[in-house]
């Protein structure tokens, strides 16, 4: 990710917006389109759009407890598979919010669905199935991070 600096404000925010509960897995951000995320058509370039969905799904793992499990354990997240689809281009400095949503799980990936709207257009819309890893053993099934994240919050 070449996003530090908003990597870390969606950390450091993320202490102050409210935690999610398992089932309720949403993350909103609101954002501009900054020079460096434009291409030599001056708007957002496809590939930014795919790290800016990062961004959300690190607010989610840290508002949800699953970033603090992750560096306990030593696992990381993975995405499989991501698609997006562009309906209107985001122009430089346009604010823009996006807002990403677990909507089910399995015994293998979170399915996510990553929406992209200036007012209430919906600009570009994406799907993401992802998984967190556990270095050396493999994948970490969806109900075992959430069981790890209750543990910890349980202490």
């Amino acid at each position: 990710m070449n996003l530090i600096f908003r990597m870390l404000w969606v950390i450091i925010m993320s202490k102050f917006r409210e935690r999610l509960e398992v089932g309720n897995f949403v993350s909103v951000l609101n954002l501009h389109v900054l020079p460096n995320d434009i291409d030599i058509n001056f708007h957002m370039n496809n590939g930014r759009y795919l790290t800016i969905c990062d961004l959300n799904r690190i607010d989610v793992f840290a508002r949800s407890g699953l970033l603090k499990a992750m560096f306990k354990r030593n696992w990381i997240p993975v995405i499989a598979e991501h698609t997006m689809t562009y309906k209107k281009p985001l122009n430089i400095f346009e604010h823009y919010e996006v807002k990403l949503e677990v909507l089910r799980w399995d015994e293998k990936f979170f399915y996510m669905v990553h929406t992209f709207k200036v007012g209430e257009r919906v600009v570009a819309e994406g799907t993401s199935k992802g998984c967190v890893y556990a270095r050396g053993k493999g994948v970490v099934s969806p109900a075992d991070a959430i069981a790890a994240v209750e543990q910890d919050r349980a202490r």
